[in-house]
């Protein structure tokens, strides 16, 4: 095959799959898995060429994949990929560009550079503030985190980038009990050690606690979030960040997917959000865009780039390059995916998303409710926390559903209990579908009770 009939295969094969993609299982059965076995295979001494390796791919590979990109799949916050951000996405593969200034890639820059002003347009985040398009939130937590005890530090007198961490002045940490992994990772990569870390107590729906705030100052960073994992419940910004900032401390917040919600109509549940001094938010959750595609947001640009930069003598660039604002030096433009998201979807399409997947969750909670379910959260946006009658019919309600190949969703445990999480967040989940996953819940439960009265 030529280069072009090659990648016209790998477009047909690729079209047939997501044509595909509402009639796949959520979760691949044990037949496609077992298929995964042909990928072992000895490192061949002759290539085996492009078409005989891309039949491969698709033929062991597509079976066995997770349906995120499919309408039925309500784990992990996952959203499926707009068509535009896809279309383009593959338009940056072929490009291949290395993405770190305008010298590599004058058009990555200048895109990138307009979705940087979109981002903090359709969020309401200050205007000033420079922003990082990286891989995920977890290496955004990184960036804003080392921007933030740099300039900590450099307040207290001491150069970071000189003399480094050996006997400066302690940084502590103080984050919610509920964080995210991603944040504690973070923390933990960047050397902060327990003795360094406070968690500050939450009340029963994940929310900081006001009250009960440990004395901060200057040398305090402070993360928050806005929509908690399990619950979907956003710290009080309007209470916390005004005590954090008179201390002097610096606020992060984790925004993965809550912070989407500045751009709906439940814009309230992130009041005062815009005071923090910086946020993260991934565009391949409820922005729906591709993975690999997340933003890093600081209020100080100038303290962003410069704990971010990697000029050289051979390669300088402007302060706001993404080389100089993100974790890589070598890059693919990933702020292109949120622009075409942006763009093809407007402010308004924007919301309608976000809203809608937070009316179907209102409209599940509801409906489990009067089922006889358990919805633990008090559902705000887009999650739905859900238990049944005890904790062994739980799990094994789970597993029913996703023994029928149905749908799939992620367990989880909340206050020492098991529980399972309906994340609502794909463009292409409809009313039928959540009608769907009611049922699939309502018929698992009724198998798992009749197997236990004919058990006993």
């Amino acid at each position: 095959m030529t280069e072009e009939d090659l990648l016209a295969e790998a477009d047909r094969r690729a079209a047939s799959y997501l044509r595909d993609a509402a009639r796949r299982r959520p979760f691949p059965d044990a037949r496609a898995l077992a298929g995964l076995a042909l990928f072992d295979e000895p490192l061949p001494s002759k290539g085996r060429g492009g078409a005989d390796t891309l039949a491969l791919f698709d033929g062991a590979g597509s079976p066995a994949t997770v349906a995120s990109n499919g309408p039925r799949y309500f784990g992990f916050v996952l959203g499926a990929s707009l068509p535009a951000a896809s279309a383009i996405d593959r338009m940056v593969l072929a490009w291949d560009q290395c993405a770190s200034s305008h010298d590599t890639s004058p058009v990555s820059a200048a895109v990138e550079k307009v979705a940087a002003h979109w981002i903090l347009e359709i969020l309401d985040l200050p205007r000033e503030s420079g922003v990082g398009f990286g891989t995920s939130a977890t290496t955004g937590t990184i960036t804003c985190l080392s921007a933030a005890r740099r300039t900590l530090l450099a307040r207290a007198g001491w150069d970071f980038d000189r003399d480094g961490l050996a006997g400066s002045p302690g940084i502590r940490i103080a984050l919610s009990a509920t964080a995210h992994i991603s944040v504690r990772k973070a923390v933990r990569l960047l050397g902060f050690g327990n003795a360094r870390v406070i968690e500050i107590p939450t009340d029963d729906g994940g929310r900081v606690d006001p009250a009960r705030l440990p004395a901060l100052d200057d040398r305090t960073i402070v993360c928050l979030q806005a929509g908690e994992v399990n619950t979907g419940a956003f710290d009080p910004f309007e209470a916390v960040i005004p005590v954090a900032k008179a201390a002097g401390a610096w606020v992060h917040v984790d925004g993965a997917f809550g912070l989407w919600a500045r751009a709906s109509n439940r814009r309230a549940l992130t009041a005062g959000i815009d005071a923090a001094d910086s946020w993260t938010t991934d565009g391949h959750k409820w922005l729906n865009t591709p993975y690999d595609c997340a933003v890093a947001i600081c209020r100080d640009r100038d303290a962003m780039a410069q704990a971010m930069n990697s000029d050289a003598a051979y390669f300088s660039a402007a302060a706001d390059s993404q080389k100089n604002m993100t974790m890589e030096f070598s890059r693919r433009p990933r702020g292109v995916s949120i622009w075409a998201a942006l763009r093809s979807l407007g402010r308004d399409g924007v919301a309608a998303l976000i809203e809608r997947h937070c009316d179907y969750a209102a409209y599940l909670g509801r409906r489990l409710l009067e089922e006889g379910f358990d919805v633990v959260n008090s559902v705000c946006i887009n999650q739905v926390l859900v238990r049944c009658a005890d904790d062994v019919e739980t799990l094994a309600v789970r597993e029913a559903v996703l023994d029928s190949g149905r749908t799939w969703f992620s367990p989880t445990s909340w206050q020492g209990r098991p529980a399972f999480r309906l994340s609502i967040s794909s463009w292409r989940t409809e009313m039928a579908d959540i009608e769907m996953l009611i049922e699939a819940l309502i018929d698992a439960r009724q198998s798992v009770m009749t197997a236990a009265k004919t058990m006993s």
